[in-house]
């Protein structure tokens, strides 16, 4: 190996190293770092700026509007590149930083690979306190970047430039670890920045990155294979982990070379497409009653690459008691849940080993009709459920059909927060496998727009023929909308649809289902408000320079969808839905969500009477 060093500041140390950092995908090599989002500030302009500016070509930098909305559209970036290529962040020292702890939490829920690069305070303490520092009185060591410790999967602060060597591959094999993946945090002090080092050159030689595809125990598969065949009525659940791993082929092959129905979780929502007849439908709190039905009845059920979060669960209760569960999953943290037999491998070489194993296998032929018939039952209930009428107001659903009905198969669809995810999981049916992005790690307002531009420029680096459509509420628009204007002018364009029902509907119901008044989620029903008015989300979308339009019916909006998808720039689409009597009602499983056990309200208590005899069904369990 060669002596040869060269002379570097911590900074420009690495921007360089990140720019030399390559992935294998589907036998090209391209950049593992596909850029980043930056919003600079005295914490991280000088020094982290000079470097990235240097490197402009290599790594792209996209300037933010808002630190969190910069961390959405990482993680929407990594989603769409199932997790292969990442994008960072940078920040300046305090406010700006800690901007981006919702973001991480989101990445961190959802096992998302984010490389955060974030101003700190001084290494030397010499110019203490300065500008945005937070004083920690007894222990001067601890500033607001330690927020971040319990939302990174990866986290370290520069206090030396030699450290450099060690924490960057460090970070990247975090977020590229298939079962340890998640956001990396590396807090940069303003001084250190700046510091520089003799590195030796071979640290900045060209890498190539591979994802580790880890083999299963072969005891594991052994023990799992004579359980699924002993099974008279085997489900499989699909977690997002299948589309990480590559194995949407393997996994359908598998199932219907068993005939075993498949349900899908919410990150799993585009396993399968609609019409494949073993996809059964989403299952858990926001899913199917064809799903819950089988989930309900399922002595064996093998769960793919999932991490089996209560809205899968139903909290524990869409499961029979005597059930038992096989967890194939990467992550041995998700293999283990609720007593379930593990099976600790890479979800595409555990599939091919349990395959091989029950080889000639069939589960019983009355099990897969059943559950056919119960898909068949849904089906009949979305179509209706999505067709409007003449004396049906506008919901949800008849969006979600309209754009079903039109969008090309391969477009991609962005949503998160509030009724939204349970709308469209419930309704949408997927027309390609990994084209949905339904955002209910964290359940998180404001990721949706966010999350579409990130998910968009990965799009135009795969896809640029096809769209991506962003599903929003009024209620996340008003949280987070800055990005609209970041599409713009980055020539990255969305279709969004803001669907108006006048507040935070959904967490409304959710406050009339445990029996309480309406008060404060919709702007009508807020005493403080003291005269509601409609807020003109065409306006002022147009003012960040969308093309935009308000429509009053599901005929408008299917002859403005047509407009958009002809577009050539982010177009929004603005639509009132109805706020009461307009939601999917049927598909829910039961939820544990707390509920007072004490009330003068006879409808409080009457509802929490009802919610608690819903929890005889619940698993004990870890």
């Amino acid at each position: 190996m060669s002596d040869a060093t060269i002379r570097l500041t911590t900074a420009q140390a690495i921007v360089r190293w990140l720019a030399s950092q390559f992935i294998e995908i589907g036998g090209t090599e391209v950049r593992l770092c596909g850029g980043g989002f930056g919003i600079f500030g005295h914490g991280n302009v000088t020094c982290l700026g000079e470097a990235l500016y240097q490197h402009r070509e290599a790594l792209p930098l996209y300037r933010g509007q808002n630190e969190q909305s910069m961390g959405f559209a990482a993680a929407g970036y990594a989603k769409a590149w199932l997790r292969r290529r990442f994008m960072f962040c940078t920040a300046s020292a305090g406010p700006g930083t800690s901007n981006l702890v919702t973001s991480a939490a989101l990445a961190h829920a959802n096992r998302l690979p984010m490389l955060m690069l974030c101003g700190d305070t001084y290494a030397t303490r010499l110019p203490d306190p300065v500008l945005q520092q937070m004083e920690n009185f007894g222990d001067p060591t601890l500033g607001v970047n330690d927020a971040f410790r319990p939302v990174s999967r990866y986290w370290d602060r520069i206090t030396h430039p030699a450290q450099v060597l060690q924490s960057l591959p460090a970070a990247v094999a975090t977020m590229l670890d298939p079962g340890d993946c998640g956001p990396a945090f590396i807090g940069l002090p303003q001084d250190v920045q700046g510091w520089a080092y003799d590195y030796p050159t071979a640290f900045f030689a060209r890498q190539v990155h591979r994802i580790r595809r880890i083999n299963p125990d072969q005891a594991e598969v052994a023990e799992a294979a004579a359980l699924l065949q002993a099974a008279k009525r085997p489900m499989i659940i699909a977690g997002g982990g299948v589309q990480y791993s590559g194995a949407v082929a393997e996994l359908t092959a598998f199932a219907e070379a068993l005939g075993i129905p498949v349900v899908e979780t919410i990150a799993g929502r585009a396993n399968l497409r609609a019409t494949h007849p073993l996809n059964i439908g989403p299952i858990g709190v926001t899913g199917s009653d064809s799903a819950n039905a089988v989930a309900e009845k399922a002595d064996v059920i093998l769960a793919v690459g999932t991490r089996l979060q209560d809205f899968t669960t139903g909290s524990w209760t869409a499961f029979a008691r005597e059930a038992r569960i096989i967890a194939l999953n990467a992550a041995r943290h998700d293999a283990g849940k609720h007593r379930a037999m593990p099976i600790v491998a890479d979800a595409r070489q555990g599939i091919a080993a349990l395959g091989a194993a029950m080889a000639g296998h069939t589960a019983p032929a009355d099990w897969l009709a059943f559950a056919r018939q119960q898909r068949h039952d849904w089906d009949a209930y979305v179509a209706e459920n999505t067709a409007p009428g003449d004396n049906k107001p506008n919901a949800y659903a008849h969006a979600i059909g309209v754009v079903n009905a039109l969008c090309d198969p391969r477009d991609r669809i962005v949503t998160a927060s509030g009724g939204l995810p349970a709308e469209i999981t419930a309704n949408w049916r997927t027309l390609e496998p990994g084209t949905v992005d339904v955002e209910f790690g964290f359940s998180c307002m404001g990721y949706e727009i966010a999350g579409g531009w990130g998910a968009r420029i990965a799009q135009m680096e795969q896809e640029p023929q096809h769209d991506t459509i962003v599903f929003v509420g009024d209620g996340a628009y008003m949280l987070m909308n800055s990005d609209i204007y970041s599409s713009v002018l980055t020539r990255k364009k969305l279709i969004v649809l803001v669907l108006d029902n006048g507040g935070w509907a959904v967490i409304n119901k959710l406050q009339n289902n445990a029996g309480s008044q309406s008060y404060n989620c919709l702007y009508a029903d807020t005493p403080t408000i003291e005269e509601p008015f409609d807020v003109d989300f065409a306006a002022h979308a147009a003012a960040m320079g969308a093309i935009s339009e308000t429509v009053a019916n599901t005929a408008e909006l299917a002859e403005a969808f047509r407009r958009a998808k002809a577009s050539d720039r982010t177009h929004v689409i603005c639509m009132k839905v109805a706020a009461h009597d307009s939601w999917t009602d049927r598909g829910h499983a039961w939820w544990e969500c707390g509920t007072p056990q004490v009330s003068d309200s006879a409808s409080v208590r009457a509802a929490h009477a009802d919610w608690e005899a819903g929890r005889a069904r619940q698993r004990q369990g870890l």
